[in-house]
């Protein structure tokens, strides 16, 4: 990590030392928020924000983002948490409340393909990516110049499906070392196993690069040159075992036409994937997104 991103990092942790982030799923019932409210006002904390969301009329959920602020924060924020369980347990409550000071350590996984990659640097070296990227993992030697640039530790462990246990193993230790929150596929091209992904549960987030459900496997751009398609796009989700089925974060789309060739289609859908999973990622960091069975919400 470059002097300038750690001065960044160290700004915004100073800056939002004193804020909270309240995420919750419950059913959805009276008194919700005049509970979680007067419990915020006992700690003499300011609502600085607050979204909600209601499937009342589907079936009775209730989703709620709030992001407060609160004097010596720091002091008081395990009291905090701990206080919070009884009312949590009133509502029949899913939630967790994160602090926007502890930034999230990030790994990041790339193949040989490098823009998403790129892109995703490239926005933590401007400050708009709030996190520390501790480590980028490869299966190819292709990134290390790139990555090493940025005075980030890069690491190549060969993957394949014949030796998938063995770079697993290594993978898992190194996400271990680093201590990381956060798992980022920015065109990594291996298939992660059932353990791996059942360890780091609405932690790893993979691009995909078409619209899912659209054109799943190999070849996307290809079959879709084919099909004749107008709309090109790309979705970023959670990983699950599932694949390519997991809980959907961000997606985007581009016009195309009988004029564009193959190569024209999958430079338009780079830059379609360099955006959308840089958005899904940010909303991650900033804890926007509540997930709801394969959905999700984002606030």
């Amino acid at each position: 990590m470059t002097r300038e991103i750690e001065k960044q990092l160290s700004a915004h942790q100073e800056q939002y030392k004193n804020r909270g982030i309240l995420l919750v799923r419950c059913p959805d019932q009276p008194g919700i928020i005049a509970a979680v409210s007067r419990f915020l006002f006992q700690y003499s904390a300011n609502i600085i924000d607050s979204s909600q969301y209601s499937t009342n009329p589907e079936g009775g959920d209730f989703f709620i983002r709030i992001e407060f602020a609160c004097e010596d924060l720091q002091q008081k924020k395990e009291e905090i948490k701990t206080s919070f369980k009884a009312i949590a347990e009133n509502f029949s409550m899913d939630w967790k409340m994160n602090f926007p000071s502890e930034v999230k350590r990030t790994a990041i996984f790339a193949s040989k393909e490098l823009h998403c990659l790129r892109e995703l640097l490239f926005e933590w070296q401007s400050g708009d990516l709030i996190t520390d990227i501790a480590v980028v993992v490869s299966n190819h030697e292709t990134a290390r110049e790139l990555v090493e640039g940025f005075g980030i530790p890069f690491v190549h462990i060969q993957a394949s499906k014949e030796n998938r246990s063995e770079a697993e193993a290594a993978q898992l230790k190194i996400l271990q070392d680093y201590e990381i929150d956060v798992i980022v596929l920015a065109r990594y091209m291996q298939i992660l196993t059932p353990a791996f992904v059942e360890a780091h549960p609405k932690q790893i987030i993979n691009i995909h690069h078409s619209f899912l459900p659209a054109f799943v496997g190999a070849r996307p751009y290809d079959r879709a040159y084919q099909r004749g398609v107008k709309l090109i796009g790309a979705t970023a989700h959670y990983v699950t075992n599932d694949l390519d089925e997991g809980p959907i974060i961000e997606q985007d789309i581009e016009r195309v036409n009988h004029r564009d060739n193959i190569e024209n289609m999958k430079k338009i859908g780079r830059s379609i994937e360099r955006r959308v999973l840089a958005r899904a990622v940010k909303w991650h960091l900033e804890d926007r997104i509540i997930v709801d069975g394969n959905k999700t919400i984002v606030f």
